[in-house]
This record gives C-alpha cells, structure tokens and sequence, in this order.
C-alpha cells in the first residue's frame, strides 16, 4: 500500500509539471482557454462529401517544438540515382544527432519495401509515392521531429507539392546535382546500363526526364568530394534554417 503511494505521488509530481509546462507555454492559461491557440495552429477542415472533420487537438506541432527545443524541419534531398543522397542524408543525420537534433529519415528504397510496397515506378505512382512521403513528413514534423528525406523526386511540380503539404517554412530543398556521368560511373547495381538496354522502364536520366530545381535552398555536387566534406558543406549552410 506504501508503495503504491509513493508510486501515486510520483505521477502526481509528473502530472503537476506538466500541467505548469503547459500553462507556461500557453501563456499561464492552462487548458481552459485553447480556442483561440487552435484556430491559431490548425484550420479547421470539413470535407461535407465524406463526413469528415479535422479535429485541433491542443498539443500542437509548436508545443512539441518547445518541448523537444527545435525548430521541425522536413530536409528534402533531390536527385538522380548515384548521386550520393543516401549516403549523405545518413552522414548528416548523424552530424544532427550530435548536436542534440530529434531527427528521423525517410530513405526511398526503404518507404518502398514498407508504406509504399504497393507502388511502381510509373509517373502517376511516383506522384503517389512523393505525395505519401510529403504526408508523413508533415507528421513527423507535427510531432516536433527534424525529417530527413532522401528521394530521387524528379518531377518539379511533385517537389511543389511536397513543399506545399510539409509548409513552405519548414520546408528545405536540397539539390545534389551530381552529373548523370558521374552518376553512371558510380552505378554499382548496374541500374543505368539496364535502363539503357531498355530493362527498366520511366528510369529517371534515361527514359524519364529528371527536372532540375530551379531554386533549391541548397545545391551541391558530388563530384570529386568526400562525404565529410559534402555534409560539413551541406551543415554549414543548414544551420541558419535550424
């Protein structure tokens, strides 16, 4: 009976600062007055055809962002396959994670064995595939995290998309725009040469177009660089948006 006191006390003390973290947050007024903070977070959505509302809940993506002390970001790294996203989308996930960053990556291949197993590589799949990724970002953003992405994204208007879902402000384009020479070079799993044999189809560089972005936050090319010097290239410029 002691013992389960003590554990009511416990929770009690817990339950008591948090209900002071959220009056400090919410500017002294606890839970009672949210109406004015929820219109200011969320707009409210009704979708009349199927019944459906959003619902504002009172801890919110800038409640989590205090919490966590960071501002949540969705870095969208973009380019052609060998460019070196994968690889550097892990480096500086790695930099952020020493810095103290609550970080999480979306790696293409990997959506593609789990959340997007049932999409191909046609052009309306692949719009799928990108509106779904933007989707979670904005979730795991939400949540108050730091979302690396790392996603060939070749098709501008998609990449518009993304960044309209995730939130222009929270939003961070990254261009690797390593050279399809390069990229050939590099091509261990011997992608390119099948697309060039006409093996796979609507591959992006060869039989789909790649669109460059036209004003990426941030580009860089591989080419000739080590990854330390990419991700130290790439965190450098990265730290004003953090």
């Amino acid at each position: 009976m002691e013992e389960e006191m003590d554990n009511l006390s416990d929770f009690s003390a817990k339950e008591t600062d948090g209900i002071c973290f959220m009056q400090d947050i919410l500017g002294g007024t606890g839970y009672s007055d949210t109406e004015a903070f929820d219109k200011k977070e969320l707009k409210k959505n009704v979708d009349t055809e199927r019944n459906l509302t959003w619902h504002s809940m009172d801890i919110t993506k800038d409640v989590r962002a205090k919490q966590l002390g960071q501002q949540p970001k969705t870095i969208w790294l973009t380019g052609l396959s060998g460019s070196g996203k994968s690889t550097i989308v892990n480096e500086l996930e790695k930099r952020l994670f020493i810095y103290g960053k609550k970080t999480m990556v979306l790696d293409g291949d990997n959506v593609r064995m789990g959340l997007n197993k049932n999409l191909g590589f046609s052009e309306a799949d692949r719009v799928e595939n990108i509106r779904r990724i933007a989707e979670v970002s904005k979730l795991m953003n939400d949540a108050g995290l730091i979302v690396l992405t790392s996603f060939i994204s070749p098709f501008r208007k998609d990449r518009r998309n993304a960044k309209e879902i995730v939130g222009k402000d929270s939003f961070i384009e990254i261009y690797i725009s390593t050279p399809l020479e390069e990229c050939e070079k590099r091509d261990v799993k011997g992608l390119y040469k099948k697309a060039r044999a006409g093996e796979i189809a609507d591959f992006s560089g060869i039989s789909s177009p790649y669109e460059e972005p036209e004003n990426p936050d941030i580009e860089v090319d591989t080419t000739g660089k080590s990854i330390e010097e990419t991700v130290e290239y790439i965190f450098s410029r990265l730290k004003k948006y953090l």
